[in-house]
Protein backbone atom coordinates (compact mmCIF):
# COMPACT_ATOMS: atom_id res chain seq x y z
CA UNK A 1 0.00 0.00 0.00
CA UNK A 2 1.58 3.43 -0.84
CA UNK A 3 1.81 6.12 1.74
CA UNK A 4 -1.01 8.40 2.24
CA UNK A 5 -0.90 12.10 0.80
CA UNK A 6 -0.19 13.41 4.64
CA UNK A 7 3.14 10.86 4.74
CA UNK A 8 3.88 12.53 1.36
CA UNK A 9 4.01 15.68 2.65
CA UNK A 10 5.77 15.69 6.09
CA UNK A 11 8.72 14.22 4.25
CA UNK A 12 12.57 15.66 4.58
CA UNK A 13 13.12 18.32 1.83
CA UNK A 14 16.07 17.49 0.10
CA UNK A 15 18.20 19.79 -2.58
CA UNK A 16 16.13 17.81 -4.95
CA UNK A 17 13.18 19.04 -3.63
CA UNK A 18 14.32 21.76 -2.93
CA UNK A 19 14.46 22.34 -6.84
CA UNK A 20 10.99 20.93 -7.43
CA UNK A 21 9.00 23.20 -4.87
CA UNK A 22 10.05 26.37 -7.01
CA UNK A 23 7.54 27.63 -9.38
CA UNK A 24 7.74 26.34 -12.96
CA UNK A 25 6.27 29.54 -14.91
CA UNK A 26 8.43 28.47 -18.14
CA UNK A 27 6.39 25.11 -18.14
CA UNK A 28 3.65 26.93 -17.26
CA UNK A 29 3.35 29.30 -19.99
CA UNK A 30 4.40 26.86 -22.83
CA UNK A 31 1.45 24.39 -21.38
CA UNK A 32 -0.42 27.55 -21.02
CA UNK A 33 -0.21 28.79 -24.49
CA UNK A 34 -0.21 25.54 -26.28
CA UNK A 35 -4.21 25.30 -24.47
CA UNK A 36 -4.96 28.79 -25.26
CA UNK A 37 -3.91 27.86 -29.16
CA UNK A 38 -5.92 24.74 -29.08
CA UNK A 39 -8.87 26.61 -27.17
CA UNK A 40 -9.43 29.16 -30.14
CA UNK A 41 -9.39 27.17 -32.44
CA UNK A 42 -11.87 25.12 -30.69
CA UNK A 43 -14.47 28.07 -30.23
CA UNK A 44 -13.66 29.33 -33.96
CA UNK A 45 -14.41 25.48 -35.43
CA UNK A 46 -17.54 25.22 -34.00
CA UNK A 47 -19.07 28.42 -35.12
CA UNK A 48 -17.09 27.79 -38.41
CA UNK A 49 -18.96 24.80 -38.60
CA UNK A 50 -22.36 26.18 -37.24
CA UNK A 51 -22.62 28.88 -39.64
CA UNK A 52 -21.76 27.33 -43.01
CA UNK A 53 -23.51 24.50 -42.60
CA UNK A 54 -26.44 26.74 -41.96
CA UNK A 55 -25.67 28.60 -44.83
CA UNK A 56 -26.25 25.05 -47.04
CA UNK A 57 -29.46 25.04 -45.51
CA UNK A 58 -28.71 22.54 -42.73
CA UNK A 59 -31.60 22.73 -39.99
CA UNK A 60 -30.51 23.71 -35.95
CA UNK A 61 -30.82 19.85 -34.98
CA UNK A 62 -28.81 18.48 -38.18
CA UNK A 63 -26.22 20.76 -37.48
CA UNK A 64 -25.77 19.95 -33.32
CA UNK A 65 -26.15 16.56 -34.76
CA UNK A 66 -22.91 16.92 -36.52
CA UNK A 67 -21.33 17.02 -32.77
CA UNK A 68 -22.48 14.30 -31.07
CA UNK A 69 -19.70 12.12 -31.57
CA UNK A 70 -17.60 15.08 -30.75
CA UNK A 71 -18.45 14.62 -27.44
CA UNK A 72 -19.24 10.63 -27.05
CA UNK A 73 -15.20 10.63 -28.12
CA UNK A 74 -14.44 12.97 -25.06
CA UNK A 75 -15.53 10.20 -23.05
CA UNK A 76 -13.38 7.70 -23.75
CA UNK A 77 -10.52 9.84 -24.40
CA UNK A 78 -10.52 11.14 -20.86
CA UNK A 79 -10.58 7.09 -19.65
CA UNK A 80 -7.99 6.13 -21.72
CA UNK A 81 -5.69 9.34 -22.33
CA UNK A 82 -5.10 9.38 -18.20
CA UNK A 83 -3.76 6.16 -18.68
CA UNK A 84 -1.70 6.66 -21.58
CA UNK A 85 -0.41 10.27 -19.99
CA UNK A 86 0.30 8.44 -16.50
CA UNK A 87 2.30 5.31 -18.52
CA UNK A 88 4.09 7.39 -21.20
CA UNK A 89 3.77 11.12 -19.65
CA UNK A 90 1.79 14.55 -20.82
CA UNK A 91 4.10 15.46 -23.36
CA UNK A 92 2.73 12.67 -25.67
CA UNK A 93 -1.23 13.66 -25.06
CA UNK A 94 -0.54 16.70 -25.12
CA UNK A 95 1.23 16.57 -28.64
CA UNK A 96 -1.27 13.97 -29.74
CA UNK A 97 -3.84 16.62 -29.23
CA UNK A 98 -2.34 19.42 -31.04
CA UNK A 99 -1.51 17.04 -33.86
CA UNK A 100 -5.08 15.38 -34.22
CA UNK A 101 -6.64 18.48 -33.86
CA UNK A 102 -4.50 19.96 -36.95
CA UNK A 103 -6.04 16.63 -38.74
CA UNK A 104 -9.62 17.62 -37.98
CA UNK A 105 -8.99 21.25 -39.14
CA UNK A 106 -7.21 19.78 -42.11
CA UNK A 107 -10.02 17.26 -42.98
CA UNK A 108 -12.68 19.66 -43.22
CA UNK A 109 -10.68 22.16 -44.99
CA UNK A 110 -10.55 19.33 -47.66
CA UNK A 111 -14.12 18.73 -47.30
CA UNK A 112 -15.10 18.38 -51.51
CA UNK A 113 -18.16 20.92 -51.84
CA UNK A 114 -19.88 18.69 -54.24
CA UNK A 115 -20.55 15.80 -52.12
CA UNK A 116 -24.38 14.50 -51.57
CA UNK A 117 -25.52 15.68 -47.85
CA UNK A 118 -25.32 12.59 -46.55
CA UNK A 119 -21.65 11.79 -47.21
CA UNK A 120 -20.71 15.43 -46.17
CA UNK A 121 -22.01 14.76 -42.49
CA UNK A 122 -20.86 11.07 -42.29
CA UNK A 123 -17.24 13.41 -43.64
CA UNK A 124 -18.21 16.08 -41.12
CA UNK A 125 -19.35 13.55 -37.92
CA UNK A 126 -15.26 12.00 -38.66
CA UNK A 127 -13.67 14.86 -38.39
CA UNK A 128 -15.34 15.99 -35.15
CA UNK A 129 -14.62 12.89 -33.62
CA UNK A 130 -11.05 13.28 -34.10
CA UNK A 131 -11.47 17.48 -32.73
CA UNK A 132 -13.18 16.03 -29.76
CA UNK A 133 -10.22 13.33 -28.94
CA UNK A 134 -8.00 16.28 -29.61
CA UNK A 135 -9.72 18.66 -27.13
CA UNK A 136 -9.82 16.18 -24.12
CA UNK A 137 -6.05 15.03 -24.51
CA UNK A 138 -5.10 18.75 -24.68
CA UNK A 139 -7.36 19.95 -22.11
CA UNK A 140 -6.26 16.44 -19.80
CA UNK A 141 -3.20 17.14 -20.50
CA UNK A 142 -2.46 21.18 -19.83
CA UNK A 143 -4.67 20.81 -16.39
CA UNK A 144 -2.79 17.68 -15.11
CA UNK A 145 1.00 19.63 -16.02
CA UNK A 146 -0.86 22.52 -13.44
CA UNK A 147 0.02 20.03 -10.52
CA UNK A 148 3.13 19.45 -11.82
CA UNK A 149 4.31 23.00 -11.98
CA UNK A 150 3.24 24.27 -8.41
CA UNK A 151 4.83 23.63 -5.66
CA UNK A 152 3.65 20.46 -3.46
CA UNK A 153 2.47 22.54 -0.62
CA UNK A 154 1.14 25.53 -2.43
CA UNK A 155 -2.37 24.55 -2.84
CA UNK A 156 -3.30 28.56 -2.31
CA UNK A 157 -1.26 29.21 -5.59
CA UNK A 158 -2.65 25.81 -6.90
CA UNK A 159 -5.80 27.18 -6.63
CA UNK A 160 -5.22 30.41 -8.31
CA UNK A 161 -3.43 28.72 -11.19
CA UNK A 162 -6.13 26.33 -12.08
CA UNK A 163 -8.40 29.54 -12.01
CA UNK A 164 -6.68 31.39 -14.29
CA UNK A 165 -6.08 28.70 -16.90
CA UNK A 166 -9.27 26.69 -17.13
CA UNK A 167 -10.93 31.00 -16.72
CA UNK A 168 -8.90 32.08 -19.34
CA UNK A 169 -9.56 29.03 -21.64
CA UNK A 170 -13.09 29.80 -21.66
CA UNK A 171 -12.96 33.66 -22.36
CA UNK A 172 -10.88 32.75 -25.27
CA UNK A 173 -13.38 29.82 -26.13
CA UNK A 174 -15.68 33.12 -26.36
CA UNK A 175 -13.55 35.14 -28.42
CA UNK A 176 -12.86 31.96 -30.65
CA UNK A 177 -16.57 31.97 -31.63
CA UNK A 178 -15.76 35.89 -32.70
CA UNK A 179 -12.81 34.48 -34.74
CA UNK A 180 -15.24 31.44 -36.61
CA UNK A 181 -17.47 34.96 -37.88
CA UNK A 182 -14.62 36.62 -38.92
CA UNK A 183 -12.74 34.37 -40.59
CA UNK A 184 -16.04 32.80 -42.18
CA UNK A 185 -16.91 36.09 -43.46
CA UNK A 186 -13.28 37.38 -44.60
CA UNK A 187 -11.75 34.14 -46.26
CA UNK A 188 -14.13 31.87 -46.21
CA UNK A 189 -14.58 28.42 -44.55
CA UNK A 190 -11.55 26.80 -46.40
CA UNK A 191 -9.49 29.45 -45.67
CA UNK A 192 -10.14 29.99 -42.40
CA UNK A 193 -9.31 26.45 -41.36
CA UNK A 194 -5.98 26.91 -43.78
CA UNK A 195 -5.34 29.67 -41.24
CA UNK A 196 -5.74 28.05 -38.07
CA UNK A 197 -3.67 24.92 -39.37
CA UNK A 198 -0.61 27.20 -39.31
CA UNK A 199 -1.14 28.63 -36.04
CA UNK A 200 -1.93 25.27 -34.27
CA UNK A 201 1.84 24.11 -36.20
CA UNK A 202 3.98 26.57 -34.93
CA UNK A 203 2.16 25.98 -31.12
CA UNK A 204 2.66 22.36 -31.73
CA UNK A 205 6.29 23.05 -32.46
CA UNK A 206 7.13 25.52 -29.35
CA UNK A 207 5.95 22.58 -27.22
CA UNK A 208 8.19 19.97 -28.72
CA UNK A 209 11.24 21.89 -28.43
CA UNK A 210 10.91 23.86 -25.01
CA UNK A 211 8.59 21.42 -22.48
CA UNK A 212 10.06 18.77 -19.97
CA UNK A 213 10.76 15.30 -21.55
CA UNK A 214 9.11 13.18 -18.74
CA UNK A 215 6.21 15.42 -17.60
CA UNK A 216 3.34 13.53 -16.05
CA UNK A 217 5.08 9.84 -16.52
CA UNK A 218 4.04 7.56 -13.41
CA UNK A 219 6.75 6.48 -11.80
CA UNK A 220 5.34 2.86 -11.85
CA UNK A 221 4.01 1.32 -14.88
CA UNK A 222 0.32 1.78 -14.46
CA UNK A 223 -2.27 -0.82 -15.41
CA UNK A 224 -5.00 -0.54 -17.40
CA UNK A 225 -7.17 -1.49 -14.78
CA UNK A 226 -6.10 1.66 -12.97
CA UNK A 227 -8.00 4.14 -15.37
CA UNK A 228 -10.81 3.29 -12.67
CA UNK A 229 -10.32 5.58 -10.03
CA UNK A 230 -10.31 4.13 -6.11
CA UNK A 231 -10.15 7.05 -4.48
CA UNK A 232 -13.52 8.14 -2.73
CA UNK A 233 -13.47 11.45 -3.45
CA UNK A 234 -12.49 11.33 -7.09
CA UNK A 235 -15.23 9.15 -7.50
CA UNK A 236 -17.80 11.51 -6.20
CA UNK A 237 -16.88 14.79 -7.18
CA UNK A 238 -16.20 12.76 -10.69
CA UNK A 239 -19.98 11.60 -10.25
CA UNK A 240 -21.14 15.77 -9.18
CA UNK A 241 -19.08 16.88 -12.26
CA UNK A 242 -20.97 14.71 -14.63
CA UNK A 243 -24.41 16.40 -13.49
CA UNK A 244 -23.13 20.24 -13.44
CA UNK A 245 -22.19 19.87 -17.18
CA UNK A 246 -25.55 18.46 -17.99
CA UNK A 247 -27.41 20.76 -16.50
CA UNK A 248 -25.33 23.40 -18.59
CA UNK A 249 -25.49 21.61 -21.50
CA UNK A 250 -29.19 20.35 -21.35
CA UNK A 251 -30.04 23.98 -22.42
CA UNK A 252 -27.11 25.34 -23.64
CA UNK A 253 -26.38 23.31 -26.68
CA UNK A 254 -29.77 23.02 -28.45
CA UNK A 255 -32.93 24.61 -26.40
CA UNK A 256 -31.97 28.36 -26.08
CA UNK A 257 -30.11 28.73 -29.52
CA UNK A 258 -33.38 27.47 -31.01
CA UNK A 259 -35.79 29.36 -28.65
CA UNK A 260 -33.79 32.42 -29.76
CA UNK A 261 -33.70 32.01 -33.21
CA UNK A 262 -37.35 30.35 -33.52
CA UNK A 263 -39.52 31.65 -30.89
CA UNK A 264 -38.17 35.03 -30.35
CA UNK A 265 -36.57 35.63 -33.52
CA UNK A 266 -33.18 36.54 -33.09
CA UNK A 267 -30.44 36.51 -36.05
CA UNK A 268 -27.92 33.68 -35.93
CA UNK A 269 -25.44 36.43 -35.68
CA UNK A 270 -27.26 37.75 -32.58
CA UNK A 271 -26.92 34.00 -30.87
CA UNK A 272 -23.96 33.56 -31.56
CA UNK A 273 -22.62 37.29 -29.97
CA UNK A 274 -25.10 36.20 -27.32
CA UNK A 275 -23.18 33.13 -26.11
CA UNK A 276 -19.82 34.24 -27.10
CA UNK A 277 -20.08 37.18 -24.37
CA UNK A 278 -21.94 34.60 -22.15
CA UNK A 279 -18.46 32.06 -22.35
CA UNK A 280 -15.91 35.11 -22.30
CA UNK A 281 -18.27 36.27 -19.26
CA UNK A 282 -17.60 33.01 -17.30
CA UNK A 283 -14.04 32.59 -18.13
CA UNK A 284 -13.78 36.01 -16.30
CA UNK A 285 -15.18 35.13 -13.30
CA UNK A 286 -13.75 31.79 -13.22
CA UNK A 287 -10.66 33.40 -13.47
CA UNK A 288 -11.43 35.68 -9.88
CA UNK A 289 -13.10 32.98 -8.13
CA UNK A 290 -10.23 32.06 -5.88
CA UNK A 291 -10.27 36.27 -4.54
CA UNK A 292 -14.31 35.82 -4.54
CA UNK A 293 -13.73 32.33 -2.42
CA UNK A 294 -10.25 32.90 -0.21
CA UNK A 295 -11.38 34.14 3.03
CA UNK A 296 -9.24 36.26 5.28
CA UNK A 297 -8.30 33.41 7.37
CA UNK A 298 -6.54 31.81 4.41
CA UNK A 299 -9.23 28.63 4.11
CA UNK A 300 -9.84 27.85 0.70
CA UNK A 301 -12.77 25.43 -1.17
CA UNK A 302 -13.65 21.95 0.41
CA UNK A 303 -16.26 19.19 -0.23
CA UNK A 304 -18.87 21.78 1.61
CA UNK A 305 -18.01 24.68 -0.74
CA UNK A 306 -18.61 22.75 -3.85
CA UNK A 307 -22.05 21.29 -2.27
CA UNK A 308 -23.20 24.56 -1.33
CA UNK A 309 -23.00 26.48 -4.51
CA UNK A 310 -24.46 23.47 -6.42
CA UNK A 311 -27.26 24.19 -4.37
CA UNK A 312 -27.34 28.27 -4.66
CA UNK A 313 -26.91 27.12 -8.55
CA UNK A 314 -30.11 24.89 -9.07
CA UNK A 315 -32.10 27.53 -7.17
CA UNK A 316 -31.07 30.19 -9.98
CA UNK A 317 -32.16 27.68 -12.64
CA UNK A 318 -35.18 27.13 -10.86
CA UNK A 319 -36.21 30.52 -10.43
CA UNK A 320 -35.34 31.07 -13.67
CA UNK A 321 -37.86 27.95 -15.06
CA UNK A 322 -40.49 29.26 -12.97
CA UNK A 323 -40.81 33.00 -14.42
CA UNK A 324 -40.34 31.51 -17.77
CA UNK A 325 -43.26 29.01 -17.21
CA UNK A 326 -45.08 32.18 -15.54
CA UNK A 327 -44.16 33.75 -19.29
CA UNK A 328 -43.48 37.35 -16.96
CA UNK A 329 -41.05 39.42 -18.64
CA UNK A 330 -39.42 36.62 -20.60
CA UNK A 331 -36.48 37.85 -22.86
CA UNK A 332 -35.41 40.27 -19.84
CA UNK A 333 -35.28 36.73 -17.37
CA UNK A 334 -34.04 34.54 -19.67
CA UNK A 335 -31.06 37.13 -20.47
CA UNK A 336 -30.13 37.74 -16.50
CA UNK A 337 -31.33 34.84 -15.51
CA UNK A 338 -28.50 33.00 -17.76
CA UNK A 339 -26.27 35.85 -16.85
CA UNK A 340 -26.90 34.93 -13.28
CA UNK A 341 -26.38 31.72 -13.89
CA UNK A 342 -23.13 31.58 -15.69
CA UNK A 343 -22.02 33.59 -12.61
CA UNK A 344 -22.30 30.70 -10.22
CA UNK A 345 -22.05 27.62 -12.45
CA UNK A 346 -18.39 29.54 -13.28
CA UNK A 347 -17.74 29.83 -9.14
CA UNK A 348 -19.25 25.78 -9.02
CA UNK A 349 -16.46 24.89 -12.20
CA UNK A 350 -13.79 26.44 -10.39
CA UNK A 351 -13.77 24.87 -7.18
CA UNK A 352 -14.35 21.49 -9.10
CA UNK A 353 -11.39 22.20 -10.92
CA UNK A 354 -9.49 22.57 -7.18
CA UNK A 355 -10.49 19.89 -5.63
CA UNK A 356 -9.65 17.35 -8.40
CA UNK A 357 -5.76 18.27 -8.48
CA UNK A 358 -6.45 18.54 -4.45
CA UNK A 359 -7.30 15.29 -4.04
CA UNK A 360 -4.77 13.60 -6.16
CA UNK A 361 -0.81 13.26 -5.62
CA UNK A 362 1.61 14.05 -8.70
CA UNK A 363 2.45 10.36 -9.36
CA UNK A 364 -1.46 9.42 -10.47
CA UNK A 365 -2.54 13.05 -11.81
CA UNK A 366 -3.10 11.92 -15.28
CA UNK A 367 -5.21 9.17 -14.61
CA UNK A 368 -7.36 10.97 -11.92
CA UNK A 369 -7.72 14.36 -13.81
CA UNK A 370 -8.80 11.68 -16.98
CA UNK A 371 -10.92 9.92 -14.88
CA UNK A 372 -12.44 13.00 -13.96
CA UNK A 373 -12.63 14.89 -17.26
CA UNK A 374 -14.50 11.30 -18.32
CA UNK A 375 -17.49 12.12 -16.01
CA UNK A 376 -17.18 16.01 -16.85
CA UNK A 377 -17.40 14.71 -21.20
CA UNK A 378 -20.19 11.93 -20.39
CA UNK A 379 -22.34 14.59 -18.44
CA UNK A 380 -21.80 17.24 -22.06
CA UNK A 381 -22.88 14.09 -23.85
CA UNK A 382 -25.60 13.47 -21.80
CA UNK A 383 -26.85 16.93 -21.58
CA UNK A 384 -26.44 17.51 -25.68
CA UNK A 385 -28.19 14.64 -26.10
CA UNK A 386 -31.07 15.73 -23.61
CA UNK A 387 -31.07 18.86 -24.55
CA UNK A 388 -32.44 18.10 -27.97
CA UNK A 389 -34.87 15.60 -26.82
CA UNK A 390 -36.37 17.71 -24.46
CA UNK A 391 -36.73 20.77 -26.16
CA UNK A 392 -38.41 18.98 -29.13
CA UNK A 393 -40.70 17.19 -26.37
CA UNK A 394 -41.44 20.07 -23.62
CA UNK A 395 -40.22 23.29 -25.00
CA UNK A 396 -37.44 25.73 -23.33
CA UNK A 397 -39.18 25.17 -19.90
CA UNK A 398 -38.51 21.35 -20.04
CA UNK A 399 -35.03 21.88 -20.65
CA UNK A 400 -34.53 24.16 -17.81
CA UNK A 401 -36.21 22.21 -15.10
CA UNK A 402 -34.08 19.13 -16.85
CA UNK A 403 -30.98 21.36 -15.08
CA UNK A 404 -32.60 22.04 -12.32
CA UNK A 405 -32.76 18.40 -11.63
CA UNK A 406 -29.35 17.28 -12.73
CA UNK A 407 -28.02 20.09 -10.69
CA UNK A 408 -30.04 18.86 -7.42
CA UNK A 409 -28.11 15.47 -8.05
CA UNK A 410 -24.89 16.89 -8.21
CA UNK A 411 -25.87 18.93 -4.80
CA UNK A 412 -26.89 15.57 -3.12
CA UNK A 413 -23.61 13.54 -4.10
CA UNK A 414 -21.78 16.39 -2.98
CA UNK A 415 -22.89 15.28 0.64
CA UNK A 416 -20.30 12.86 0.37
CA UNK A 417 -17.07 14.88 -0.33
CA UNK A 418 -14.51 15.25 2.03
CA UNK A 419 -15.71 18.47 3.88
CA UNK A 420 -12.68 19.05 6.55
CA UNK A 421 -12.11 22.83 6.55
CA UNK A 422 -9.05 23.05 4.48
CA UNK A 423 -6.42 25.76 5.49
CA UNK A 424 -3.69 27.28 2.70
CA UNK A 425 -1.13 26.28 2.11
CA UNK A 426 -1.41 22.52 3.28
CA UNK A 427 -4.39 20.95 1.35
CA UNK A 428 -3.97 17.69 1.07
CA UNK A 429 -2.38 17.10 4.42
CA UNK A 430 -5.70 18.73 5.92
CA UNK A 431 -7.42 15.64 3.77
CA UNK A 432 -4.51 12.84 5.66
CA UNK A 433 -7.17 10.87 5.10
CA UNK A 434 -7.51 10.06 1.57
CA UNK A 435 -4.76 7.36 0.52
CA UNK A 436 -2.96 7.32 -2.84
CA UNK A 437 -3.62 3.69 -3.54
Amino acid sequence: MSKSVADSALEPVTPTKAAADRFDLRSYSLVTAAYWGFTLTDGALRMLVLLYFNQLGYSPIEVALLFVLYEFFGVVTNLVGGWVGARFGLKLTLFSGLGLQILALTMLALLPMAWPQWAAVVYVMASQSLSGIAKDLTKMSSKSAIKLVVPPNADGALFKWVAILTGSKNALKGVGFFLGGALLTTVGFAGGLWIMVAGLVVVLALSVLFLKQNMGKSKSKAPFKAIFSKTPAINVLSAARFFLFGARDVWFVVAVPLYLSTVLGWSFTAVGTFFALWVIGYGIVQSVAPRLLQRQDGSIPHGGTAQRWAFILALVAAVVALLIGLEWQTLPVLVIGLAVFGVVFAINSAVHSFLILAYTDNDKVALNVGFYYMANAGGRLVGTIASGLLYQWTGLIGSLWGAVICLLLAWVISFKLPRDEIKSPSVLAKIGSISTD
